[in-house]
């Protein structure tokens, strides 16, 4: 786990999608609470005891069924409580309603809303006490000693097994699951594909695992008769916010786990229409004998056309009714044309470039100051494959705005200058003929056309001449050019015709002599001149009778003196 944290982009990649995770999380818990707020008056309520449904209780004149249900919700709990041996569970039927009766406290009135149809209150009443008698029962013996220790001990069972479970996943990740990925991948340079599948891998254990982590913690909770409330509001929170049909379209709602099926039908027609564009590629296409650009139309035309088709199957099946989208297709249409223009204009420039082919896959093309050779058209851009070994994405209106020089379009014939200049006086004729040599001497340079010599003029340093050759690899057009340079250098310089450097011709203007020099600076120059005379002498002199100061230089203190 450590290695991931090297990466940045792929810990803020798992940052965000624990983020997005929290947030779907929030909204599935709020959203169905918010629903139910929002219904006023359910058409019925339960009676629970210790989290499980024991009846279903209807509004019975100015009384709500919400109403009923908690004032027998709170007598049942309290007498469940006192713990008594036996708590009796009667029915008075000396009033026009049966009654039933708690250990002789009133818990509930039977109406005849709330039994079905084809049966009367009274029998209604009868098999509500007898359910009543029996959960009443239940619930004393799971407070009891005993249950509460066997409780215990699957709940440290359970634990155990989660732990056990949860090992198991990263034995098998670690011995099966991760020596199994491409190795290859981590000697290259780029290794991105590795890791983005050891990152998928370890998001969908840890998705197990914290499935595996709820599902333990809902079974303890069922356990106890004291948490067993707080399991089934979980979970019917949970499976409320799946299944509720919370997303109105049209005339129909869907329910989360709708729009879950729907993105899971959505991804296998995009991988199906993947899949069948390598199929044609790699098996049906070569076959063919189309070149590499028409293969290449023809999958992708197939790839959008199967998801197309299979995006209007899947709603169809899933229950959508089309027509029900002309006002999302309105809205859709509102954006593309205010803030989506720019995608809106590569899209239609990518189906042009696909549909009239002005480049196709495998053309060599020049885009502004970019040359290479084009080896994907989507409908958004185009990736170049440079002479370096570069791949550059170009957005796909660049080729219908600005000039595009295609080297390979109908023809991959292609002319070359060649520009050659040479010192005046050379001979024009051998001149000629040693440019025409040296191009017919390359075996890339084709014989029809033949090259040929024009003499483009008289330049400032040389006569200048220009070589004009076919060729039929363009993108050997940088090399053909160097060895022919090099090839005319050689049988120049072996025919001793000159090539010419640059040259500069210096006039130097005289002025007059002797310069005029104003009396102060002459003043100057001759007491210079007089002192430099005065100490080159005095040098001479005690050069000669080696005298020396105590420190080892000269003395100078005489020559000051006669100074």
């Amino acid at each position: 786990m450590n290695r991931f944290l090297r990466f940045p982009s792929l810990v803020t990649l798992v940052a965000r999608i624990a983020a997005v995770a929290i947030a779907i999380g929030c909204l599935l818990w709020i959203v169905p609470v918010l629903a139910q707020s929002q219904d006023k008056e359910p058409p019925s309520a339960a009676i629970v005891l210790d989290g499980r449904r024991l009846l279903e209780v209807s509004q019975s004149g100015r009384y709500s069924a919400q109403e009923r249900a908690d004032d027998a919700n709170r007598v049942l709990q309290q007498k469940v409580k006192n713990a008594e041996p036996r708590v009796p569970v009667t029915i008075d039927e000396s009033q026009n309603l049966p009654i039933i009766k708690i250990d002789g406290a009133h818990l509930l009135t039977v109406t005849p809303e709330d039994a079905p149809p084809g049966r009367s209150a009274k029998e209604q009443a009868a098999i509500w006490a007898g359910s009543l008698e029996q959960a009443i029962k239940e619930a004393q013996e799971q407070r009891s000693f005993a249950y509460i220790r066997n409780a215990i001990v699957l709940s440290v069972g359970s634990i155990f097994f989660a732990i056990a479970c949860s090992y198991a996943l990263g034995w098998i990740w670690h011995r099966w699951l991760q020596p199994r990925l491409p190795t290859e991948m981590t000697n290259s340079e780029d290794t991105h594909p590795r890791l983005n599948a050891e990152l998928g891998v370890q998001i969908i254990l840890a998705g197990i695992r914290l499935a595996l982590l709820a599902f333990t913690v809902l079974y303890i909770t069922d356990l106890f008769p004291h948490t067993r409330d707080l399991s089934r509001k979980i979970t019917q929170t949970l499976v409320g916010s799946v299944v509720s049909k919370l997303i109105p379209l049209g005339n129909t709602s869907y329910s989360v786990l709708d729009v879950f099926i729907l993105v899971g039908l959505f991804t296998g027609v995009v991988l199906l229409a993947g899949t069948t564009k390598k199929l044609l590629r790699s098996r049906v296409l070569r076959f063919t004998g189309l070149n590499r650009a028409a293969q290449e139309t023809v999958a992708q035309v197939a790839t959008y056309g199967l998801i197309f088709l299979g995006t209007i199957v899947v709603l169809q099946l899933w229950g959508l009714d089309l027509s029900s989208l002309t006002i999302v297709a309105s809205v859709v249409g509102v954006g593309i044309g205010l803030g989506l223009q720019g995608i809106a204009k590569e899209f239609i420039s990518g189906l042009v470039l696909i549909f009239e082919r002005p480049i196709r896959v495998g053309d060599f093309v020049n885009v502004g100051e970019l040359m290479g050779t084009v080896e994907r058209i989507s409908v958004r851009s185009t990736e170049l494959r440079t002479l370096d070994e570069l791949s550059i994405i170009i957005p796909n209106s660049r080729f219908l705005e600005a000039e595009v020089i295609n080297w390979t379009h109908h023809s991959p014939v292609s002319r070359l200058k060649v520009p050659v200049g040479v010192a005046y006086g050379s001979n024009l004729t051998v001149v000629r003929s040693a440019l025409i040599d040296a191009a017919k001497e390359h075996a890339d340079v084709l014989a029809e056309p033949t090259p040929r010599v024009f003499f483009k003029g008289f330049g400032d340093n040389s006569l200048n001449f220009e070589l004009l050759i076919w060729i039929s690899e363009p993108r050997q057009q940088f090399r053909i050019k160097s060895d022919i340079y090099f090839r005319i250098e050689a049988i120049l310089r072996h025919r001793n015709v000159e090539i010419p450097f640059p040259q500069r011709d210096l006039h130097v203007r005289s002025g007059s002599l002797p310069l005029e020099v104003p009396p102060q600076l002459a003043e100057s120059f001759a007491l210079l001149s007089h002192n430099l005379a005065k100490w080159l002498e005095y040098q001479s002199t005690i050069g000669s009778q080696d005298h020396r100061n105590r420190n080892g230089t000269p003395d100078t203190e005489q020559f000051r003196n006669r100074q």
